[in-house]
């Protein structure tokens, strides 16, 4: 049984966010010149935006981000990065948030599940694979073959749960 337990949000934990983020950049170098891909300077400054948020970041957070900074960018410009770090395992797209979060283990390629608290919007990554198998087995009972598994769970985090 193989179940990793990711936060991809430090809000309550005391660790070094600068090196945070470039422990992700320096990941990403690596990765992608293994991939044979370019990681160009506004690929690089998503992933840090998206790295320092620590939250699910929108495209348009991240370029108004980017405006605010200086850079000349428009929404295409942002969208092409998100579209090359997604396809190479550098973030995770949350479609019911709409928005991006940096993945916590880019050099293994695999899906996973995601608790999003309602209230604070804190990720969780859940890799759990009796989960990925359990949708993998009903799906192939009912004649679907089932390629990609991402599961988003929304509710309320434990520090969200907790009396005030």
């Amino acid at each position: 049984m193989n179940k990793k337990y990711i936060t991809n949000n430090h809000l309550n934990d005391s660790h070094d966010h600068d090196l945070c983020i470039e422990d992700a950049l320096q990941n990403a170098e690596v990765i992608c010149r293994k991939k044979g891909l370019r990681f160009t300077k506004i690929r690089q400054k998503v992933l840090e935006l998206i790295w320092g948020s620590h939250k699910p970041l929108g495209a348009y957070d991240i370029l108004n981000t980017l405006r605010s900074e200086g850079t000349k960018a428009e929404p295409p410009t942002v969208y092409r990065a998100l579209g090359f770090l997604i396809e190479a395992e550098l973030v995770h797209r949350l479609d019911s948030l709409n928005a991006f979060i940096g993945c916590t283990d880019p050099s293994n390629s695999h899906q996973g599940q995601f608790l999003i608290c309602r209230d604070c919007r804190s990720v969780t990554e859940l890799g759990d694979d009796e989960i990925l198998d359990l949708v993998q087995s009903k799906a192939s009972d009912m004649g679907f073959s089932a390629i990609h598994q991402m599961l988003e769970i929304q509710g309320q985090c434990k520090s969200c749960r907790a009396p005030k």
